[in-house]
C-alpha cells in the first residue's frame, strides 16, 4: 500500500490556539441567526435542499471536508492509503471521535453512513457502481475495493456525506431518520425545534476539532458559542428590522431589495462571502404529460430570457448576478459556450408560440409550483408563469411554502394525484461545476434528481469525463455534455446569483464560505 495522505497537526498550530474559547456570560453565549427558510425537513440524505445541509453540516462531521480553494482534505480521517493498482482504498480514522450520545464514531458507523448517502448523491452513486466490497476491518479502519479506480473519492465523501451512528444510518435513504444523533461540533436540541419557528443547537463539549484553522469545512471546528438559535422570519424587512435592533446577530440571506438600506446602517456589515454563487433553473418533471415531450421543452428554452428573471429576483444589484449561464457554473472550468445561442439569440416570442404548436403539446394543464417563502424563487415562479401563458401553455400556479414544495417534489404521481409539473430552485455552484456530483444533469431516470430525466447519452458521456486523462478533455466532453443538455432538456438554467449576508459588528471571524459556517464565528 502507499501511503498519500496523513494530515497531522497544521505545522505552528497549538493546541492552545484551539482551545475551546472562555466566554462570557449573557447574550454572548448565544448566536441568534436567521437562516434562508424554514428548517422542515432535518435530513440532509432524504432532501437535498441547503436549508438541510446547513444543518447537517452543524451536527454531524464529515470523512473529508472542502477547503477554501475546493479541495478535499481529511477531516474525521487521519488518513488513506490506496494499493497500487488504485482499486483498494482503505481509510483510518483520527482517535477520539464520538457521538453526540457518547458512543465513539466506528468504521462500521462510516460504511452504513456511506451506503445510505450514496444512493442519493451522483459522486455516491459512481462510487457504489464501482465498488465491488465496503467493509469495516475495526474500529478505525474500514476498507473499499473497487472493479474500477475512482480517484475522486475524497472528493466524494466531502459532498454532504455525514456520518451518522449505524442504526440510523441503516435507514432507508428514501425515508426520513427519525433520530438526530451527530458527529459534529454542535448538537441539534429537537426538543425545541419548532418547524416554521426556530431550530436551536448547542456546542457538543466532547466534540474534537482538528489542530488546524479553519478553512471552510476544513480544518479547526472550534466552536465559540454556547448556543445557535435559528430564528425563522419569512418577512425580510421584520428580519432587516430584528438586526438593525438587535435582536438578531446575523441575516443569512435579505432580500436584495433590502441591501442598499442595509448598507447605510451604522452597527451592520453586508458581505459576499459566496463567490461561485448559485445556479438558478426550473426544475422539469419529465415522468408525466406534456413535459415528458423534448419538442415542447426546446420551444420553452427557446423563449427563455435569462435577464428577465435575473431582474425580477435580484433588480437593482447587477453586481448580485450573471448571465448568460449554461448547465455548468459559469467562472468554473466546465463552464463553455456549446449550445448557448438558444439562450442568448434575439427572442422570438411568436416563432416560440409557433414551436410549441408544433411539438404536439395538447392544451395539458402545467402545474408550475412557487415557494411563497423563498422571494427569488418566488419571483422565478411568476417570470415563468406569465412565460408560459404568452406561449399559450395553460399554467396550474400553486403556492406552497418551501417545506411543502420540498415534499410535493418527491412524488412521482400525475400532477393531478399530488404530483407536479416544473419548480424554480437554484443550485449551489460548487455542486453543478461539473458533472461528476451535477444532480439535474444525471440522466438516471428513477434513481435521479427530483424530475428524472432519462438519457443514455447524459449518462455514458458522464462516465467519458469520470475517466477523461485530462482537464482538456474534460472540457470536450462537457461542451457536449450541454449541446445534448439543450436537446434534451434535463433543467432550464435561468442565471447565476450570488446571495450577499448581513450580520451585526460586533460578530466576528466568520468562515468565508458559500453557505453559513457556525465555527469560529465569535462575538467581539
Amino acid at each position: 500500500m502507499k501511503r498519500r495522505t496523513l494530515l497531522g497537526a497544521a505545522a505552528g498550530v497549538t493546541a492552545a490556539t484551539l482551545a475551546r474559547p472562555s466566554l462570557a456570560q449573557g447574550k454572548a453565549r448565544v448566536l441568534h441567526f436567521v437562516p434562508e427558510g424554514n428548517l422542515a425537513n432535518p435530513d440532509p440524505v432524504w432532501t437535498t435542499t441547503t436549508i438541510a445541509r446547513n444543518h447537517g453540516a452543524m451536527i454531524w462531521d464529515m470523512l473529508y471536508g472542502l477547503d477554501e480553494n475546493f479541495e478535499p482534505q481529511p477531516q474525521m480521517v487521519q488518513g488513506h492509503e490506496i494499493s497500487d493498482d488504485k482499486l483498494t482504498w482503505r481509510f483510518t480514522l483520527r482517535e477520539g471521535l464520538m457521538f453526540h450520545d457518547g458512543e465513539p464514531v466506528r468504521a462500521a458507523d462510516c460504511v452504513t453512513s456511506i451506503n445510505r448517502w450514496a444512493q442519493r448523491r451522483p459522486l455516491g452513486q459512481t462510487l457504489l457502481a464501482r465498488s465491488e466490497e465496503m467493509k469495516a476491518l475495526d474500529d478505525r479502519r474500514f476498507e473499499i475495493r473497487l472493479n474500477k479506480p475512482y480517484s475522486l473519492i475524497p472528493r466524494a465523501f466531502a459532498d454532504s456525506c455525514f456520518v451518522m451512528p449505524e442504526r440510523i444510518s441503516r435507514t432507508d435513504p428514501f425515508q426520513q431518520i427519525s433520530e438526530y444523533v451527530g458527529s459534529g461540533p454542535f448538537r441539534f436540541l429537537r426538543d425545541e425545534w419548532v418547524a416554521g419557528s426556530k431550530a436551536v443547537y448547542a456546542r457538543f463539549d466532547k466534540y474534537a476539532p482538528r489542530q488546524e484553522p479553519p478553512s471552510f469545512l476544513a480544518g479547526g471546528k472550534v466552536v465559540h458559542f454556547d448556543r445557535v438559535e435559528w430564528i425563522v422570519m419569512p418577512d425580510s424587512a421584520t428580519a432587516v428590522g430584528a438586526l438593525q435592533n438587535g435582536e438578531v446577530d446575523w441575516l443569512q440571506r435579505p432580500d436584495f431589495d433590502l441591501v442598499a438600506m442595509l448598507r447605510s446602517m451604522r452597527d451592520v456589515k453586508v458581505a459576499v462571502n459566496d463567490k461561485v454563487g448559485v445556479l438558478a433553473m426550473l426544475g422539469i418533471n419529465h415522468l408525466h404529460p406534456p413535459f415528458d415531450n423534448p419538442k415542447l421543452l426546446r420551444a420553452i428554452l427557446s423563449a427563455v430570457n435569462q435577464s428577465d428573471y435575473m431582474a425580477a429576483a435580484v433588480g437593482a444589484e447587477p453586481d448580485l448576478f450573471h448571465v448568460p449561464a449554461g448547465v455548468f457554473t459559469p467562472g468554473l472550468p466546465m463552464a463553455n459556450d456549446a449550445g448557448m445561442e438558444i439562450l442568448t439569440s434575439p427572442r422570438n416570442i411568436e416563432k416560440s408560440r409557433k414551436m410549441v404548436q408544433e411539438s404536439g403539446y395538447k392544451g395539458e394543464p402545467i402545474l408550475l409550483m412557487s415557494p411563497s417563502d423563498y422571494p427569488v424563487q418566488a419571483a422565478f415562479a411568476q417570470v415563468t408563469a406569465a412565460l408560459f401563458q404568452s406561449l399559450g401553455l395553460k399554467v396550474d400556479f400553486a403556492s406552497m411554502d418551501w417545506g411543502t414544495l420540498v415534499q410535493r417534489r418527491t412524488s412521482k404521481e400525475a400532477p393531478a394525484q399530488g404530483g407536479w409539473n416544473v419548480f424554480p430552485t437554484t443550485y449551489e455552484g460548487l455542486t453543478v461545476a461539473d458533472p461528476s456530483s451535477h444532480p439535474p444533469l444525471r440522466g438516471n431516470g428513477p434513481k435521479g434528481w427530483f424530475g428524472w430525466p432519462t438519457s443514455p447519452r447524459l449518462e455514458a458521456l458522464r462516465d467519458q469525463w469520470m475517466d477523461a486523462p485530462d482537464l482538456a478533455t474534460q472540457k470536450k466532453i462537457a461542451e457536449e455534455m450541454q449541446r445534448v443538455a439543450f436537446e434534451e432538456v434535463p433543467f432550464i438554467p435561468l442565471g447565476q446569483i450570488f446571495y450577499p449576508t448581513a450580520y451585526r459588528n460586533s460578530i466576528t471571524d466568520i468562515v468565508p464560505a458559500p453557505f453559513p459556517i457556525f465555527w469560529s464565528v465569535k462575538r467581539a
